[in-house]
């Protein structure tokens, strides 16, 4: 009996991760602009866990069944699909984030060039 009940928990664990895990979790809907097309693509990590008992009831000392079952799952952005002109490009979140950073570290010197450019006219405007 406490197998039976132990694996109608289990299979309503397995139906509820089934409803939260599909195709379009992990490749989203297409973008279009233009002539490009993205399409986000994301990692899916999921866990399941099942337990019961059977004991002795305290009153008349029938068996008493207790049992539950959960569930988690978290989705990390992996990357874009970039489709342009027939050529597919695969855009992972790591290079985006890189690229990002790289332009932030950038800004202090570019406004520095841009201070001195703007130094420079004014001194050539005062001779």
């Amino acid at each position: 009996m406490a197998e039976q009940k132990i694996s109608e928990i289990m299979e309503t664990t397995m139906e509820k991760i089934k409803t939260m895990v599909d195709a379009n979790t992990i490749i989203g809907d297409k973008i279009v602009v233009d002539d490009v097309t993205i399409i986000p693509i994301s990692r899916l990590s999921f866990g399941f866990a099942s337990g019961a008992t059977d004991f002795a009831g305290k009153n008349n000392g029938s068996q008493v069944f207790a049992g539950g079952g959960g569930a988690g799952a978290s989705i990390h952005p992996v990357g874009f699909l970039v489709v342009k002109n027939g050529d597919v490009e695969m855009l992972p979140i790591s290079q985006i984030q890189t690229a990002a950073s790289k332009a932030l570290d950038m800004l202090p010197e570019t406004f520095q060039k841009i201070k001195e450019l703007f130094k420079k006219k004014d001194t050539d405007i005062a001779k």
